[in-house]
């Protein structure tokens, strides 16, 4: 275990389900009602190959009890804010996706009441049915859930638009926080990433989640809901680092009037970023983006996270540690600000 330091070591961003998810997984995959190429080539390997890395990866996600919890000690991680790994039910059809999220979620409450002292959790929705998930988000903030997990796009569709607004109006009104989780790219945009292996977490996974998180900004919904909160992981899904261009490309863009679906907004995407996202260290154990995603967003906006099962290497919180940050900025880093986003 990493040696004891004066903080907690909270991890926020750690993958679960309940084992009955493989199942409909496979369902899905024998199926051919879902288009979704990604989702495809993503789980077509996770839920049946005999690899080490799957099979570690398939046990990890179903246990909510002595394995987990010996990894997170082995690791030096204090506490665990989990939630539904991706896709979750966002490859469902409604009335499977609307009952599954709330058993995931009983199941998810379960857990934590067996060890209270070690996880938080975040609300499964399905956002296939935004009244429904809106009603969901305020069951789980009821049964002590600190937030709402989304994983991305939703049968290949993103939230910029009107009709979700359900799911935002509920999450402001609790004051949670939505973190969007990556998933796969939509059908239209993962073609040419699949054939060189591009499609996952090594890089389509930010590809699509920051462009359905700008679209998000850029739709005006931040402007209709200026409380609600964002967390995204995986420094951010790399949205800091093109900071100054998205600004300058969209004043550009609304001077031309060139798009029909790009109208001024009250704020700039940097104030939005800056101003109502969080972002995690998630599978970004590298000193150099971490430093430049505080210097850009403040150290009161950098939460770490490591990314558990899919990204278990427990000298990484070391390597977290060996970063350029004062005393106060570490404990930040790993404690207050999750407990200030998360309300924990």
């Amino acid at each position: 275990m990493v040696m004891t330091k004066p903080y907690l070591r909270i991890a926020a961003e750690e993958a679960f389900c309940p084992p009955e998810m493989f199942d409909i997984f496979r369902e899905i995959l024998g199926s051919d009602w879902l288009d979704d190429p990604g989702f495809r080539s993503q789980w077509g390997y996770f839920i049946d190959s005999q690899s080490e890395r799957a099979v570690f990866v398939r046990e990890a996600l179903c246990s909510l009890g002595d394995d987990r919890i010996a990894n997170m000690d082995a690791a030096g991680i204090d506490k665990a804010i989990l939630g539904l790994t991706s896709p979750g039910v966002q490859v469902m059809q409604t009335q499977q996706a609307t009952e599954f999220a709330a058993y995931s979620n009983d199941v998810l409450v379960d857990g934590i009441r067996k060890h209270p002292d070690r996880y938080y959790g975040l609300t499964a929705i399905a956002a296939q049915d935004p009244e429904q998930a809106a009603r969901e988000i305020e069951r789980g903030h009821g049964l002590g859930l600190k937030g709402v997990i989304i994983n991305s796009h939703t049968l290949n569709e993103h939230m910029d638009q009107e009709k979700f607004w359900p799911i935002f109006e509920a999450a402001e009104a609790l004051d949670t926080p939505i973190y969007m989780h990556p998933a796969t790219p939509t059908r239209d945009m993962v073609g040419p990433l699949i054939e060189r292996g591009l499609d996952g977490s090594i890089f389509g996974f930010a590809m699509e989640t920051s462009t359905h998180l700008l679209k998000i900004i850029i739709a005006g919904t931040l402007d209709r809901f200026p409380k609600l909160k964002f967390v995204a992981g995986h420094c951010g899904e790399a949205i800091p680092f093109w900071l100054y261009r998205l600004d300058h490309m969209h004043n550009a863009m609304i001077k031309a009037n060139r798009y029909v679906g790009v109208r001024p907004l009250e704020r700039k995407i940097s104030e939005y970023v800056r101003e109502n996202f969080w972002i995690t260290t998630s599978g970004m154990a590298w000193a150099p983006a971490i430093e430049f995603c505080i210097r850009v967003m403040g150290i009161d906006r950098v939460l770490y996270a490591m990314d558990y099962p899919y990204q278990y290497l427990p000298e990484e919180v070391g390597y977290t540690e060996s970063i350029d940050v004062d005393a106060d900025g570490m404990k930040k880093l790993f404690q207050s600000n999750a407990e200030q986003v998360f309300n924990l």
